[in-house]
């Protein structure tokens, strides 16, 4: 566990996701920021416990957005401490069954490894309908949190959003961006900092993102948390985080670049085309590849059986005294 700034501690879950633990400035009272993906629920019970008190529950639960890698343990942990959980109105139709998130772009420019396994990756949704609760939008204050502000982030998740506390300048910042080259995941495993651009593949809206990054930089975060990468601190991560505001990445292709997926409070209006996607013709040509050397091994294989069994060796014959001629007694 890693504390980002006073009162935030950030937990890694299988070396790629992290949620937070924020206190409210109450003695023994915080709240859980994300709940990792399904089955993490035993460590931060554990992590809880031991950063508090044993038995310890947050006040509530809030996700970022909904995506499985943040919100796969939410109902555990909501019916194991009997508390609430909060997230974005956008997000409903996602957390009730109700939509299906925009499907994922193995395709686009610059996806790296993560679009390679994004392709395997299930359709995104969850029923939630008796745990979950629409975040108050009249106001940008963060309930439960005094001190702390909401700022919607969409583009990567319709009702995605970043946490922002003023006093000290911190940021939880979901996948609007990450702090560490989300598009690599030997990088990403590695926990290597450095800000970038999170999620390609599962970004619905490009300008969106551009946007909400852009409007991340303009606070000048002085300590961030993301959904993934390490807890990062200091004006160098600042400059990067504003470096990437200014010369944002635009992919010069991909299934969501020319086009975004458009969404409203009930969920998916629209899709464009998926982009061609090669990838499976490779690797069915490379599979037709290895199954002929396959076949040529095997056939060699048989014809040097075959000639052995028609040309079977002499058997060995004793051998005979140079000098005699005759066979050693």
């Amino acid at each position: 566990m890693k504390q980002v700034a006073p009162g935030v501690h950030q937990l890694t879950i299988q070396r790629f996701v992290n949620l937070y633990f924020v206190e409210t400035g109450q003695a023994g009272e915080w709240v859980l920021v994300d709940t990792g993906l399904p089955g993490s629920e035993k460590a931060i019970i554990a992590a809880a416990d031991e950063l508090f008190y044993p038995g310890t529950h947050p006040e509530a639960i809030i996700l970022t957005h909904g995506h499985m890698d943040h919100s796969g343990s939410v109902r555990a942990l909501a019916e194991h401490w009997k508390v609430p959980v909060l997230a974005h109105p956008l997000e409903l139709p996602f957390l009730t069954a109700r939509a299906v998130y925009p499907p994922a772009d193995p395709t686009v420019d610059g996806g790296g490894s993560l679009a390679f396994v994004a392709r395997f990756f299930p359709p995104q949704s969850f029923q939630l309908s008796d745990l979950v609760q629409a975040l108050p939008t009249a106001s940008d204050e963060v309930p439960y949190l005094p001190g702390w502000r909401w700022l919607h982030t969409p583009g990567h998740a319709p009702g995605q959003l970043a946490l922002f506390r003023e006093a000290d300048r911190t940021l939880l910042g979901g996948d609007a961006f990450a702090t560490a080259n989300h598009e690599s995941v030997p990088k990403l495993l590695l926990q290597l900092p450095a800000i970038s651009v999170a999620g390609a593949p599962f970004n619905y809206d490009w300008a969106q993102v551009r946007h909400s990054v852009q409007q991340l930089a303009a606070l000048r975060p002085a300590a961030i948390g993301c959904g993934h990468g390490p807890a990062v601190r200091g004006p160098k991560y600042t400059a990067q985080l504003q470096h990437l505001a200014d010369n944002f990445p635009m992919p010069k292709h991909g299934r969501y670049v020319s086009e975004p997926a458009r969404l409203d409070a009930n969920g998916v209006v629209s899709v464009p085309q998926a982009a061609k996607d090669g990838l499976p013709g490779k690797l069915a040509v490379a599979a037709a590849g290895v199954a002929a050397l396959v076949g040529v091994a095997l056939l060699v294989k048989k014809q040097k059986k075959h000639k052995q069994n028609e040309y079977p060796r002499k058997a060995p014959t004793t051998p005979r005294d140079p000098r005699t001629g005759k066979e050693p007694a």
